[in-house]
């Protein structure tokens, strides 16, 4: 095989099983890769799916009027990642991470940066498994082996998480430590799929270096022969009944379960926070990543709701009150996911607040006031819509939607989603958020929903890569 067809076939592959991985460990994702084989060859670049697109100008200032990006030689088998921003082109929108390397002199690879994202650090451990791959292969100049390397990199969620902690762990100066990541993680997951009575698992399970379990405040402690071990899920998951809905928490060393305890804990300490279907893990303060459905994910599970504050930003409403609407919109939205169960918001930005068939108020709720929003909350798991205006007020509740029939109605989505497209498509003012009881969702404005999906379509085999100057040219 020639060398620009190995090429070619190398990085259709890696780069198709990295869009596949992250498209399962976030929402769908697209990839680009920026290269240049030898250090005196052009860039180019491979964006099937248009990721990069629009950025043609920062693209060419960087890659094409500027030199500064090939760097110096590297010798020998070293993989040098380049993590400087200095150095980093910063395409909004994306994640990034570049390397350099003997038998791939540069490569850049992109990704999306999804909104809800709890940590782009896993991201960025997966896009070095793309650029380690990329230079092992075009050393061995193997093609057997690249069908394996599309694969590998479609199930890195556990492994990704666990070197990014191990990463933010060495940060925070926990070079030398006892405690193992896998061996945790895979407790993680077996435990937040072990049922107890018919209920899912809630409460914490803190792993804690053991050098500094002196600083932690135990409640009580369990005999060294009657420390169950994590990998014990069964146990552990009787265990945490005793810990659900309080400020205890269970500590592990990494291994065993030591004992109860409550109050603040020492080190760079793990936590994994069980609320049944769904979990949290954290790295002290900071929200590493969520597990749900037998795996670890990127989503925060708060709703996306980039698209409605688009639309305000779009109304003569001030900052101040569009602020205050959308904190309120949030807290309402976030409370009945948590709750499961399904809602309707018409949100109301005209100045002539239009009248709805519902049951309303001798007074309006003021959502500024906390108690008053917390009433809308509860009064959102009544059949009907809620009535919102811009003047921050919940007019009404139970309220009707109707309308003529439009294109985009689908019966797979229910009433709600439908009455909605019906009812926005005659009333310009008016936005619509619908919240399903599985959790999605829709912002609808004028018959369309703003957060459909974007269905990027299949990458098949690609010819070589292009030469970035005939691409930005295109």
């Amino acid at each position: 095989m020639s060398q620009s067809s190995f090429e070619h076939f190398c990085i259709f592959h890696i780069l198709d099983g990295l869009r596949d991985g992250l498209s399962h460990f976030s929402q769908p994702s697209r990839a680009a890769v920026i290269y240049a084989v030898n250090p005196d060859s052009p860039p180019r670049i491979c964006d099937p799916q248009d990721l990069l697109r629009g950025h043609e100008p920062k693209l060419r200032d960087y890659y094409l009027y500027s030199s500064k990006w090939r760097g110096a030689l590297v010798a020998g088998n070293e993989l040098r990642l380049i993590e400087n921003e200095a150095d980093d082109p910063t395409l909004s929108g994306t994640i990034t991470l570049a390397a350099r390397s003997r038998t791939m002199h540069y490569q850049r690879w992109f990704t999306e940066e999804h909104p809800d994202m709890c940590s782009v650090g896993p991201t960025k451990r997966w896009l070095e498994y793309a650029i380690g791959l990329v230079s092992q292969n075009f050393a061995t100049q193997d093609v057997q082996n690249l069908d394996t390397a599309g694969f590998v990199l479609q199930h890195c969620a556990t492994h990704a998480v666990r070197d990014f902690i191990v990463d933010e762990r060495s940060r925070m100066g926990w070079l030398d430590t006892r405690v193992r990541i896998y061996p945790f993680l895979d407790a993680v997951l077996g435990i937040s799929g072990t049922q107890e009575e018919g209920e899912l698992p809630r409460g914490r399970v803190v792993v804690v270096e053991p050098d500094q379990l002196d600083e932690v405040r135990f409640v009580c402690r369990f005999p060294d022969m009657e420390q169950p071990m994590l990998s014990d899920t069964k146990h552990v998951r009787k265990l945490l009944q005793a810990v659900e809905d309080s400020g205890r928490v269970l500590v592990a060393d990494g291994k065993r379960v030591l004992g109860i305890a409550i109050g603040p804990m020492p080190g760079a300490y793990l936590i994994a926070q069980f609320s049944a279907a769904r979990g949290f893990l954290w790295l002290k303060d900071q929200l590493v990543c969520t597990f749900f459905d037998g795996g670890f994910h990127s989503s925060n599970l708060r709703a996306n709701l980039v698209q409605l504050e688009e639309q305000l930003l779009e109304t003569d409403m001030t900052m101040e009150d569009q602020h205050t609407l959308m904190q309120a919109l949030s807290l309402m939205v976030n409370r009945v996911r948590d709750r499961k169960h399904g809602c309707t918001l018409v949100i109301d930005t005209g100045e002539k607040l239009l009248t709805m068939s519902g049951q309303h108020f001798e007074r309006p709720l003021d959502l500024k006031e906390s108690s008053e929003l917390k009433l809308a909350c509860s009064l959102a798991k009544l059949d009907g819509a809620l009535h919102v205006g811009r003047d921050l007020k919940l007019h009404g509740f139970g309220c009707l939607m109707d309308g003529r029939s439009v294109p985009g109605e689908n019966r797979a989505r229910g009433a709600r989603f439908n009455s909605a497209l019906r009812f926005t498509a005659e009333h310009d003012q008016i936005i619509v958020v619908v919240v399903s009881s599985d959790r999605p969702v829709s912002i609808i404005k004028n018959g369309v929903e703003l957060t459909a999906l974007c269905r990027f379509g299949q990458i098949h085999g690609l010819s070589r890569p292009p030469l970035l100057a005939e691409w930005i040219m295109s």
